[in-house]
């Protein structure tokens, strides 16, 4: 099997502008929000929202290469798709060939369930197909996949890797979710061989090949059916690809993304899918991003996290490096970064899904178990503040306050992101917004001890107390509690 040379691989190792550069806008005014109507998802949908922090994970064949999942292998012209000067077709066969290398001996979920458990994560997301049609689990639909016969980890006791994630996440209590491409590059009838592949669209019509198309939703079906009676309980399928889509619901914001737009349609059927995927999983959320209508239960801001308080259930996911798949020269995000982001994006009303690439041996690296760790020092004190809280009346003050408050309005949580002097004045906490009275107290979470407090019509000072601590804190939870409305 013929390799890049090393020269390539590094240049492709550096190239980790994530597609995350294209984030969509997730508030278009033109597409409101369908929220579920079956009891069963939105019993499942608000459980998911109480649980604010997930982990992602991109894991293929593209961690032996240290890129950008799969992108290299799309003809545009796009930065993050560089295949450092390697011809098209050449680069394709290479790639495609990883099957015969990617050999992670060392992948063992159990530790990474324990670590994400510990950071406060609730969820998780695994990414059992990206859009090179690589599947990571035992699929019988095609021989392009982790157990298949090229594959040398076939064998490996745990060789059917999204099974055994599943299982692991779910052993800690987690939610369990599963990304899943609804293109797919490697597939003949997505990508035909007679054709050449000018974008990340299938490349043929659709219209006049319509044999090939309907093969094509069959096996995209039957895939997902398989996601949703072999992998145990599952909660959530979030599928990615979202030009994948029905050509009516083409809209200036999918225009907006700066790709071609294939003339005919690319619509995979998505009721029959999820009328299907909810048979065998009742409360399944359905995650069809971008795609907004009934099939999108929740949305899916990229890379960013959105300016203000969003009126529907959203996530941001985000890179713990500046990479979805393992860097052979990752950059991580620092703890206090990630931490107030957490922060940030809860006080809006969202969730914060935090995507972490295992490597080509099938483990974590210890920076990112570092990064782990040190959330979860932080949640272990904080944690009251994010999990089962919503919106306040705003969501924070410039850039070192935030709020949330508790589902039934009882108590609201100030978040102090950097220390400057011996008092937090909060305008928006004033005495008309929000009044309180002398059985109302201000306390630090993580000691219970009340503060010293002030309230007048300008707005709520809080004491902070000399033995506050210093960055090891990162951000620091004020609890104020009982309101007087």
């Amino acid at each position: 099997m013929k390799r890049a040379p090393s020269s390539v691989i590094t240049f492709l190792a550096l190239s980790v502008l994530a597609p995350g550069l294209l984030a969509q806008d997730p508030t278009p005014a033109s597409q409101a929000y369908v929220p579920p109507r079956d009891p069963l998802v939105q019993e499942k949908l608000e459980d998911w929202r109480d649980r604010k922090f997930g982990l992602l994970m991109h894991w293929g064949l593209y961690a032996q290469l240290g890129i950008v999942e799969s992108w290299a292998l799309c003809s545009e012209d796009q930065p993050f798709q560089d295949r450092g000067g390697v011809p098209y077709e050449e680069f394709k066969r290479m790639y495609f060939g990883l099957i015969q290398e990617f050999n992670p001996t060392e992948f063992d979920p159990e530790p990474w369930a324990r670590a994400a458990k510990k950071a406060g994560m609730r969820y998780v997301v695994f990414t059992t197909k990206h859009h090179d049609g690589f599947s990571m689990w035992d699929t019988e639909e095609t021989e392009f996949r982790i157990t298949g016969p090229e594959s040398p980890f076939r064998n490996h006791p745990r060789a059917n890797v999204a099974k055994e994630v599943f299982s692991a996440f779910r052993g800690q209590g987690f939610l369990t979710g599963a990304y899943f491409s609804k293109a797919d590059w490697h597939h003949p009838d997505y990508w035909s061989p007679l054709w050449a592949t000018p974008n990340r669209n299938n490349n043929y019509d659709t219209r006049k090949y319509l044999e090939k198309w309907e093969s094509f939703k069959a096996f995209t079906y039957n895939q997902i059916e398989e996601l949703m009676t072999a992998m145990g309980p599952m909660d959530i399928l979030w599928l990615d690809g979202g030009w994948v889509r029905p050509h009516a619901t083409i809209n200036d914001e999918v225009r907006s993304w700066g790709f071609d737009i294939a003339e005919w349609e690319q619509d995979i059927d998505m009721p029959r899918i999820a009328e299907m995927a909810r048979g065998h999983q009742p409360g399944l959320i359905v995650v069809d991003r971008t795609v907004h209508g009934p099939f999108e239960d929740y949305r899916t801001p990229e890379q960013r996290v959105p300016p203000g308080i969003l009126p529907y259930p959203w996530e941001t996911n985000l890179t713990m490096t500046q990479s979805w798949g393992h860097s052979f020269q990752p950059v991580y995000k620092s703890s206090r970064q990630l931490i107030h982001t957490l922060i940030d994006v809860v006080s809006k009303g969202g969730n914060f899904l935090l995507n972490v690439a295992p490597t080509p041996q099938g483990t974590f690296e210890e920076e990112a178990y570092d990064r782990l760790a040190e959330i979860g020092l932080w949640m272990e004190v904080n944690g009251e503040g994010i999990y089962s809280t919503r919106p306040f009346s705003t969501f924070g003050e410039g850039e070192d306050i935030r709020f949330t408050q508790s589902k039934d309005g009882a108590s609201v949580f100030v978040f102090v992101l950097e220390r400057s002097g011996d008092e937090v004045s909060v305008t928006s906490l004033n005495s008309s917004a929000l009044p309180m009275d002398e059985e109302s107290t201000v306390s630090l979470l993580g000691n219970g001890r009340p503060v010293v407090w002030s309230q007048d019509e300008e707005g709520l000072k809080i004491g902070l107390p000399p033995d506050l601590g210093e960055e090891d804190r990162h951000a620091w939870v004020f609890k104020v509690v009982p309101l007087v409305r």
